[in-house]
């Protein structure tokens, strides 16, 4: 017999989670195994409290942790998103004002963070050090049941809303205003007209449940939330019996279950909580607000307005797809409207593209809820087309129930699905997402714990199902047939319809108020910014479990990569273990293009897969990549090396295939680089006008990027290459050739057909590959030369020019704003190494993050530390420009007195080096490897860079102070943001109307 500790996770779990088994108060429900995750599943209660458990044992050593709870809002307060952010703010064991931000500052986590849905709360981290993953749950556990919300109200006035006045002076009137972390993000996220969009079909859809609300919060509706509401609402949900745990990974799982029993499920763990909160005095509380089922409705029309640009007109037609526990009906669904709507050749998006209504069409599926549903969005939409845009849908739909759906998009859809699904690269902690996935069936029926993620029978039968007529029946059921839909338009305004509701509520509020009210809000704030400024005790601090650097360890060692020589083209050879995936690109030189060419790059590259080549018309070519490739992708990027003038573009073409596919990750990129046909220009058009709503789109959601990359460019000849083929400078590019098209696209494909033939050739080019010994031999055998010839002109060398700051503030529709202020060290002749790693996190989670995102309302902020190449302050979604702009100032005055505690300084070095060791996945750690192998670093640098992280002291990172104020002073801003909010600033930028 093995021992414990000889076993594998899977093998210990096993061992003592059977069925029927009891352990620390716990009962093991069901077992059984997840072929799909490669682990077992236990379904576990906890009989005193309530409490439900899944725990999925597997190898993975990034270990999950997530508490969930059943939250849905009865109104638009967004109740439950301020609840997401306060408990965060210290417990009763834990009573340091944010452990949220201790944890991100002294942590090994690789995820960290809570998650507000229209039904549910989640709460997850995740580690790959066991006893980080502990102190994380401890933590989380005690905020989630335990929370300072109730003796501090200050926190829901920090996190939710509070007034503030603005006294008279020098001429300016006296004013009123709200202000609030969450109040400011959803100004943020509520700008977008998208989300306003989803908002308004969900209340067309649902409109007797909690889905007609607002669950992030409506700032209309926000501050008329009362503290008493806000306690009451934590009460009655944040309660075991009403919570869902989820424990993912290499665990013990004796351990795990007495952790959690002992510290906070048992009798006397609850009764102790209970009199904690009675001697608070809070009541018992009622019940958790119900989540019901919306009857079948149709609305035929219905339309909002909003202040935003022409270019932002939207239609919605929103369709119910049925019950979230019919797995295989939401799936299907999901790959049925993915092969009518997924690209351009798809054949409903072709006919609603080829009757004008708008610039794009976009569709997705919303799984996460009671009642799943479709939404298409129609963007750029002409005036008055909503009624036709479901005509067109819906006759669309008659001719392919008639003559059937073609099966090679349908199967086309289900290999990309999955390719996905073996290759398991969320972009995050895999933990973390499971546990989500599990509660999008899990928290509607007990039973229902590890439905969602059993979807391998599901598409084994679906792939069945493709024989007969399945999938035309669901067609017609859910479009022809319906009776649960809603068609929804978004009107964009100039100007409101008379007054700002906010500001005459404001006003109105100021001229009824009295003196003494008035003294009462100055009193408020004034002891508000005392408890934000206040320091948290040695004795607060002391409670928070703390890892050291002792146990962090060693680096995980990475496969080497290699330079074979011996292949027609020099490969980057990665040795990484893929799960029977594959991965090549090839890297093609631009350094011998003029730049007024560049722009021109990144139209081919997303114009090409997505035209006709020589062998397929566009619409078998999408169906035949989506059947053989796992993905497909072609970038323009920019490559920079030690010094900060040697940059250069180059074109990426990234492909990913299964191992029994290799042939064609060889032949179908080579056949979309050289044969691609730049003739249909209404197809042209339809791409380039959805890449510039994708450009718009991006500046209105992560303004902060583009603030960021804009700054840049004023002083670096990388961040002036960018914005070349990616920024600011590409978008106007980009509008400029979409309002003129029709007189230059002629020239716009001879320009393509030139750069095509110059591009596309051997000298320079190099091919990167990932997968094992005997794929890597299979793609070579195909790939050959991969047609690939010499270069034709030869004469060419690209002159990049010089920056210029240019101090631009581009108006956006927004009622925030995004700034960045960015510089390159290296024109600073600053050495960049792990010390400012570990600055940068004191600089973003200490100061700024208390100065900007505490105390000025913004959602988010930071400082940037990419490596030697990239120094950068940013904020998010924040309500003003000027006192930002002031504090980051004075970062480098705050870093010179910096003498944290010496546990909070240690804090620092293990959260610096745990995101330099964060795992990666196979394709992401090979892109990494080759942007290190292109910029030419040292074979250790990584090591050094670690090392230098590791030996850090505070005395290193004062020493940064002067260096922090000289990018502070010389780097130039640039801001995003609405029209009001850059008017009100005083910083000197000039105001550019950058979406027409």
């Amino acid at each position: 017999m093995p021992s414990t500790e000889s076993m594998s996770a899977r093998e210990r779990a096993a061992k003592v989670l059977v069925p029927g088994a009891t352990m620390s108060g716990f009962t093991v429900k069901s077992a059984e195994t997840i072929d799909e995750l490669d682990a077992e599943a236990y379904v576990i209660d906890h009989v005193a409290s309530g409490a439900r458990l899944l725990f999925l044992a597997c190898e993975d050593e990034n270990k999950a942790f997530a508490i969930g709870f059943k939250t849905p809002p009865a109104d638009d307060t967004g109740v439950f998103h301020i609840l997401e952010h306060s408990v965060l703010c210290g417990s009763a064991k834990f009573p340091v004002k944010e452990p949220f931000v201790d944890l991100i500052k002294s942590s090994m986590q690789t995820f960290l963070n809570a998650m507000t849905y229209p039904d549910k709360t989640i709460y997850p981290v995740a580690s790959t050090n066991e006893q980080d993953l502990y102190n994380l749950m401890d933590v989380y556990m005690d905020a989630v049941l335990n929370p300072a919300i109730y003796t501090k109200k200050a926190i829901f006035e920090q996190e939710g809303w509070h007034y503030e006045l603005d006294r008279a002076e020098d001429g300016t009137p006296q004013r009123l205003r709200y202000n609030g972390v969450v109040f400011n993000e959803m100004k943020g996220a509520l700008s977008d007209p998208m989300d306003v969009l989803d908002n308004a079909v969900n209340r067309a859809l649902f409109p007797s449940t909690t889905y007609a609300c607002e669950s992030g919060g409506n700032p209309r509706a926000i501050p008329s939330l009362t503290y008493e509401q806000f306690l009451d609402t934590h009460a009655r949900h944040y309660n075991l019996a009403n919570s869902y745990i989820t424990l993912y990974g290499d665990l013990d799982p004796e351990r795990a279950l007495a952790f959690l029993n002992e510290r906070y499920l048992c009798d006397e763990a609850r009764a102790h909580d209970a009199a904690a909160r009675g001697a608070r005095g809070i009541e018992t509380p009622g019940a958790p607000n119900e989540l019901a089922r919306q009857e079948p409705i149709v609305c035929d029309y219905t339309s909002i307005d909003m202040v935003t640009t022409p270019d932002n007109a939207l239609v919605g037609l929103g369709y119910v797809l049925g019950d979230a526990l019919n797995r295989k009906r939401v799936i299907a669904a999901d790959i049925l409207f993915e092969a009518l709507l997924g690209t351009n050749e798809a054949p409903m998006k072709k006919a609603i593209l080829a009757a004008n209504l708008g610039g794009d069409v976009t569709s997705y599926t919303s799984a996460a809820c009671l009642q799943p549903y479709e939404l298409i969005i129609l963007q750029n939409a002409q005036p008055e087309v909503a009624r036709r845009l479901r005509e067109v849908i819906e006759q669309s739909a008659r001719e392919l129930v008639d003559a059937g759906i073609p099966r090679d998009r349908l199967e086309a859809v289900i290999c990309g699905n999955e390719f996905d699904l073996r290759q398991r690269d969320y972009g995050t902690a895999d933990g973390v997402v499971i546990a989500c996935d599990a509660l999008s069936t899990w928290l509607y029926d007990d039973a229902a714990a590890t439905l969602a993620l059993k979807y391998g029978p599901v598409y084994e039968e679906l792939r069945q199902e493709l024989s007969g007529n399945y999938f035309e029946d669901l067609l017609r059921e859910l479009v022809l047939d319906t009776n649960h839909s809603a068609l929804v338009e978004l009107k964009p305004q100039e100007t409101s319809d008379g007054d700002d509701p906010e500001a005459a509520e404001l006003a109105a509020t100021l001229e009824k108020a009295s003196d003494e009210q008035l003294a009462a809000i100055d009193a408020d704030v004034e002891a508000l910014r005392a408890a934000q400024e206040a320091e948290d005790s040695p004795e607060a601090r002391a409670t928070l479990p703390r890892l050291h650097v002792s146990d962090i360890g060693p680096a995980r060692p990475e496969p080497a990569l290699t330079v074979d020589e011996t292949t027609p083209l020099p490969c980057l050879k990665h040795a990484i273990p893929t799960r029977g995936l594959s991965y090549a690109l090839a890297y093609f030189d631009l350094s011998h293009l003029t730049f007024d060419e560049l722009p021109y790059v990144t139209i081919m590259a997303n114009l090409m897969r997505r035209l006709p080549t020589a062998q397929h018309t566009a619409d078998e070519l999408d169906s035949h990549i989506g059947a053989n490739l796992g993905f497909l992708s072609l970038s323009a990027e920019v490559v920079s090396e030690s010094s900060w003038d040697k940059v250069r573009p180059v074109l990426t073409i990234s492909a990913g295939a299964l191992s029994e596919k290799i042939e064609a990750l060889a032949q179908i990129p080579r056949e979309v680089w050289s044969e691609t046909l730049f003739e249909d220009t209404d197809r042209m058009r339809d791409v380039i006008t959805q890449m510039r709503i994708a450009q718009e789109q991006r500046f209105l959601m992560n303004g902060h990027s583009a603030a960021v990359a804009r700054s840049y460019s004023y002083t670096s000849p990388a961040g002036v290459l960018s914005e070349q083929l990616s920024g600011v400078d590409f978008y106007r590019f980009l509008r400029e050739l979409v309002e003129h098209f029709d007189e230059r696209a002629e020239d716009l494909c001879n320009k393509l057909r030139d750069l095509q033939k110059r591009i596309f050739v051997a000298d320079g080019a190099i091919v990167s590959f990932t997968g094992s010994d005997n794929d890597y031999r299979t793609y070579w055998d195909a790939a050959g030369t991969l047609g690939l010839g010499e270069r034709i002109d030869g004469n060419i060398n690209l002159q990049i020019p010089a920056p210029v700051v240019k101090n631009e503030a581009f108006i956006i529709p927004s009622d925030v704003c995004f700034a960045g202020k960015a510089a390159d060290p290296r024109r600073l002749d600053l050495a960049v190494d792990g010390t400012w790693g570990v600055a940068a996190g004191a600089l973003s989670f200490d100061y700024l993050w208390n100065e900007i995102r505490v105390k000025g309302g913004a959602y988010g902020c930071g400082f940037r530390c990419a490596a030697d190449r990239q120094l950068a302050f940013y904020t998010y979604r924040d309500p003003a420009i000027d006192p930002s702009l002031e504090r980051i100032d004075h970062a480098g005055a705050w870093l010179r007195s910096f003498d944290p505690a010496p546990e909070v300084f240690e804090g620092f070095i293990v959260s610096c080096v745990s995101g330099h060791d964060a795992p990666a996945k196979p394709y992401g750690l090979a892109r990494r490897q080759d942007g290190e192998f292109f910029a030419k670093r040292p074979v250790d640098w990584r090591e050094t860079r670690r090392n230098a992280m590791l030996s850090t002291t505070p005395e290193k990172v004062r020493a940064l102070a002067d260096d922090i104020e000289r990018v502070a002073a010389n780097a130039p801003v640039c801001v995003f943001g609405g029209r009001e909010i850059i008017e009100a600033s005083t910083a000197g930028l000039t105001p550019i109307d950058l979406l027409g």
